[in-house]
């Protein structure tokens, strides 16, 4: 799995490891060494989102969030924190209103240097970055007359929320909200629209290695996550009751708050970020349902060969649909045994478990769509490809991730 930290008293030594010339070297995008990150970011293959399949033409709108009642986990010098989240919905119109990127230019860059750190089996070099264009409208407005269900995405450990992408459409495009969550300090990279002391404009990742090894940071890093979610849930409420929660104050599409119904709530996410999902859904009465794309439901074990603690998810159950969705090829299979087992076991029917063949961790992203296509331009090998996304091809597996959630929102959590 992708899932990487360090201590914060271990910060400065993993840049060093992950980033030669330190933090700033990375952080910096926008300066001197922005402007590289730029260039280099603009030249090579342009990759290409699948399309969406529903009705529905989508827009696209990001939120600057600020929560001042807690300090950031990963940097002591910054007192609030602070989240990044972008929002797909419905749209009453596209015309007039350009396709978003997916990746800002700022977060683009960043990746271009840095990505293949966090995913080894990526090119160092040879991607525009910065060129993919999602199918989404940057601030078309919101159809008007229905309030629609939304459903929060936390990503995988070390990942954006921008792989995230294609899914997040798809499920916008059949009628719901769907708000993509950024874990600063976790995620690979993010790019904020405002300064603040105590980070770059681009905040790099913090991680370096897996948080499975050690317990305590295992427990902050998810802590954090279902925190985050949570903030963010409370913010989307000041947003369907009219207010305007971007700390920045950006102006918001017309009809946005209006398109929400939080009565009708729920979660996803891949790897920490289902695990994420689910315990936050345990936790939080407003999310209704939730789906786990294959994460751990299970504190990491104390010592080696010793089982994990048991979140409070799996340790009792759930009593709301929880969708248990995981592949044949993920390295640690049976390291989810346990805890899935057991949420299973005690949830009263309410938690189910399907399985995707010729599937690796990665194909619940973004990369089942782009990994194919590196390895055509001849920039992945085959057996890269096969370790990030599994053998199976674009044309089957992301049809496949795509059935399986939004059938299990559309049963739980329907469109009306």
């Amino acid at each position: 799995m992708s899932r990487r930290t360090v201590t914060r008293s271990a910060v400065v030594a993993a840049a060093a490891l992950l980033f030669p010339g330190g933090p700033g070297g990375v952080g910096g995008i926008g300066g001197t060494g922005g402007a590289a990150a730029r260039a280099r970011a603009a030249t090579g293959v342009t990759l290409r989102l699948p399309a969406p399949t529903g009705p529905h033409r989508t827009g696209v709108t990001t939120l600057y969030l600020v929560d001042r009642s807690r300090t950031d986990p990963w940097e002591p010098g910054i007192s609030v924190r602070e989240v990044m989240a972008t929002v797909f919905y419905p749209a009453r119109t596209v015309r007039g209103f350009p396709p978003a990127p997916q990746m800002t230019a700022g977060a683009a860059g960043s990746f271009a240097l840095y990505g293949h750190r966090i995913h080894p089996e990526l090119p160092e070099a040879g991607v525009d970055w910065r060129a993919t264009a999602t199918h989404s409208h940057t601030g078309a407005p919101a159809q008007a007359g229905q309030r629609r269900p939304v459903l929060l995405y936390s990503p995988g450990g070390g990942d954006a929320r921008t792989m995230g992408t294609a899914l997040a459409e798809e499920l916008a495009g059949h009628g719901y909200v769907v708000v993509t969550v950024d874990h600063p300090g976790d995620a690979s990279e993010v790019e904020f629209p405002c300064a603040l002391a105590g980070r770059d404009e681009v905040r790099p990742t913090a991680l370096r290695d897996d948080a499975r090894k050690d317990p305590r940071l295992f427990r902050t890093l998810i802590d954090t996550r279902i925190a985050d979610i949570r903030f963010v849930l409370d913010r989307l409420g000041e947003l369907a009751a009219g207010r305007n929660p971007d700390a920045a104050g950006r102006p918001l599409p017309e009809g946005l708050g209006r398109a929400l119904d939080l009565r009708r709530a729920g979660a996803y996410g891949h790897s920490a970020g289902g695990t994420t999902a689910a315990e936050a859904m345990y936790e939080d009465r407003r999310l209704r349902a939730a789906v786990n794309l294959e994460g751990y439901l299970d504190h990491a074990p104390e010592a080696p060969g010793r089982a994990g603690e048991l979140y409070p998810v799996a340790r009792y159950g759930s009593d709301r649909p929880l969708l248990l969705l995981g592949t044949d090829g993920f390295r640690d299979r049976q390291g989810l045994e346990a805890s899935w087992r057991a949420v299973l076991a005690r949830s009263g029917g309410r938690a189910l478990r399907r399985r995707l063949d010729g599937a690796a961790h990665g194909v619940f992203t973004d990369y089942a769509a782009l990994a194919p296509q590196l390895q055509t331009a001849g920039l992945m090998t085959a057996a890269a490809r096969d370790a990030l996304v599994g053998p199976c091809g674009p044309t089957r597996s992301v049809p496949a991730v795509r059935r399986h959630v939004l059938s299990f929102f559309a049963r739980h959590l329907p469109v009306r």
